[in-house]
């Protein structure tokens, strides 16, 4: 299943004109200044001015005014070019802003890490296949902050749309390599700044979707007590299929407040 999923999303991209043009984007060196084919994408579509409207729900809805995420920043980073150059980059203002900031927060938190964004929504929302939901610019996945030996690792963040492939077992250990494993700790302490961030702009978290086979481990950690207690729903059922799919990452919705 995950093996068609990931195949989906690369036929998404192929079906894109300007996914035409991404694979030497995505084979250049990503963040040569005013130089890359990612950065005249953004600076094409960017919006600085206009306020987004999201209509409907994540599930079946649209996006007005979108803004496009930057491909990178100082401490996180667009996980996949051809992806971000297929439109799939698209957000709600608010809901940039929050992720943009939520990044700026742990950096001034003394946080010295690189963190990997995944896909948001189509320029003008609607059905981004594969995904369910996706569909007004209010949800966002995150990647899966890794560690080996206790140390951030990042070699696997660079896998791009294959990293939809990317098996974990019940300990959060990846299955090609145990000494790879998840970064429980870092992932929850993420989860509560997005909702704090959320809500100095007028939202909240309304659900994240999280493999419910790794929740103990979420909430063994120091920052995964908080979380659980903290009243940001976490998913508790999901089918197989759904739950599978959400080990490298985890998805989040936002609501308005």
């Amino acid at each position: 299943m995950k093996f068609l999923y990931t195949l989906a999303i690369l036929l998404a991209f192929a079906c894109t004109e300007a996914v035409k043009k991404s694979n030497e984007a995505s084979a250049e060196v990503i963040g040569k200044k005013d130089t890359t084919r990612v950065e005249k994408y953004y600076h094409s579509h960017v919006n600085d001015s206009l306020q987004s409207t999201s209509l409907g729900s994540v599930s079946n809805g649209k996006l007005k005014n979108a803004t496009l995420i930057p491909f990178k920043g100082e401490n996180f980073e667009y996980f996949d070019a051809s992806s971000y150059m297929g439109g799939r980059a698209f957000t709600n203002n608010k809901v940039a802003e929050i992720t943009i900031n939520t990044y700026q927060a742990l950096l001034d938190q003394g946080i010295d890490r690189r963190f990997k964004v995944m896909e948001f929504s189509n320029k003008e929302g609607g059905k981004m296949f594969p995904h369910r939901t996706h569909q007004n610019g209010l949800s966002v996945d995150y990647m899966m902050p890794l560690q080996k030996e206790g140390v951030p690792y990042y070699e696997l963040d660079e896998k791009g749309a294959s990293h939809y492939l990317m098996d974990f077992n019940t300990e959060g250990l990846y299955t090609e390599d145990t000494t790879v494993s998840i970064d429980f700790n870092m992932a929850a302490r993420h989860i509560l700044e997005l909702d704090k961030q959320a809500q100095k702009n007028g939202m909240c978290i309304q659900k994240v979707i999280f493999n419910t086979d790794l929740k103990d481990e979420l909430y063994a950690t120091e920052y995964g007590t908080k979380l659980k207690t903290s009243g940001i729903y976490i998913t508790k059922n999901l089918s197989k299929v759904i739950n599978d799919l959400h080990d490298d990452h985890y998805h989040v919705d936002f609501v308005n407040l």
